[in-house]
């Protein structure tokens, strides 16, 4: 297959690590015949230095004519204090809105190899920790409408979380799709105790959920979820949530797998191009150190491989890749423990590349 790939190297270790998952994705390549030509869409801090926008209208052309987009990390405390609509940050979401991707996918599962690292009781770990966080991506407060004004002297700030019922249906079928090839259960997270847009929320995915007789759903508070998470995290399978609280308990899942720079996700809209990246951030304070975690950047492609190119076969060699590295005993510096070799950013792409 010839496939093109756009490429946001964005900033901190952005560009360290998305030069491994560029090897991965050439040592595919080679082994599989395809080609891959790879596109730069400058986007975040460094598109803001250039070219004084987060998302230049190119970089987001480019995006939407690729076949799919790679993205590192975007953002620092170099660009803090910039206004609201010209920091890195602007730049991804006006890119996801761009795209019309509504739903992000975050899996949070854990390599038996890093068990120990784990911040949960060993007795917890060993339940099991292999579930996945479907969130809403375009929707909520982050869109939603944002103002400042004055109100009894003093400033007051607002920021809508609205929800329409087309916008719940859709992720919803994500959720019971994405659950119909794992567990069958998927479990709402809500407020539907205090908020509407959460009311709303919770009687469209009833709705939707009898389309899916055969996956169990069940409801859950989004304060509640948070403690299940680190309580019980074995009891889950699909998560469905809103913009907000899945960007909270996305992260908060991450981290119990051990590493957050093992983590990767997806975003997806209607068709088959989507947006991959690991859900770590941009990390200043190692950038150029050569001591940044690569594997969620190379799971990341390996996900691009699996959905939107179709590439099961090369998206489970990238995987085993890792596997193997790991049970090799490499570690980089985030997940190192007693009796494994530590390698730098550059040395762990490397190695997953002669594994594959």
């Amino acid at each position: 297959m010839n496939k093109t790939i756009a490429i946001i190297r964005g900033d901190g270790i952005g560009p360290e690590i998305m030069d491994e998952a560029l090897n991965v994705l050439a040592a595919v390549a080679d082994k599989y015949g395809h080609v891959f030509t790879c596109v730069d869409a400058p986007m975040g801090g460094n598109a803001i230095d250039k070219f004084g926008e987060p998302l230049p209208k190119d970089s987001l052309e480019t995006c939407l004519t690729a076949d799919s987009v790679l993205l590192s990390a975007v953002g620092g405390p170099k660009w803090d204090g910039m206004p609201k609509d010209k920091r890195p940050e602007r730049g991804l979401l006006n890119l996801r809105s761009g795209m019309g991707l509504f739903s992000n996918i975050r899996p949070a599962r854990i390599f038996p190899e890093l068990k120990d690292a784990s911040p949960l009781k060993p007795s917890i770990v060993e339940r099991g920790i292999d579930f996945v966080v479907v969130r809403e991506l375009i929707g909520g407060a982050y869109f939603g409408e944002h103002t400042t004004t004055k109100r009894g002297g003093e400033d007051y700030a607002q920021d809508i979380m609205g929800y329409s019922e087309h916008e719940i249906s859709r992720i919803a079928h994500v959720a019971f799709q994405t659950a119909q090839k794992r567990r069958k259960k998927v479990c709402s997270v809500d407020k539907a105790n205090v908020l509407d847009s959460s009311k709303l929320w919770r009687r469209v995915v009833t709705e939707v959920a009898k389309q899916y007789p055969d996956v169990e759903l069940s409801h859950m508070y989004v304060d509640n979820c948070a403690m299940q998470i680190v309580k019980d995290p074995s009891q889950f399978d699909v998560i469905v949530t809103e913009n907000l609280f899945g960007d909270i308990l996305s992260d908060e899942a991450s981290e119990i797998t051990g590493s957050i720079g093992m983590i990767p996700s997806s975003s997806l809209g209607e068709g088959t191009r989507g947006l991959y990246e690991p859900i770590h951030g941009s990390a200043p304070d190692i950038a150029g150190k050569n001591a940044a975690n690569p594997i969620g950047m190379i799971l990341s492609a390996a996900m691009m491989l699996r959905f939107s190119f179709g590439m099961s076969e090369e998206a489970d060699a990238v995987e085993n890749a890792v596997n193997t590295a790991l049970r090799d005993g490499l570690r980089t510096g985030d997940m190192m423990s007693d009796g494994c070799t530590q390698l730098g950013c550059r040395e762990m792409g490397r190695a997953i590349c002669e594994r594959i």
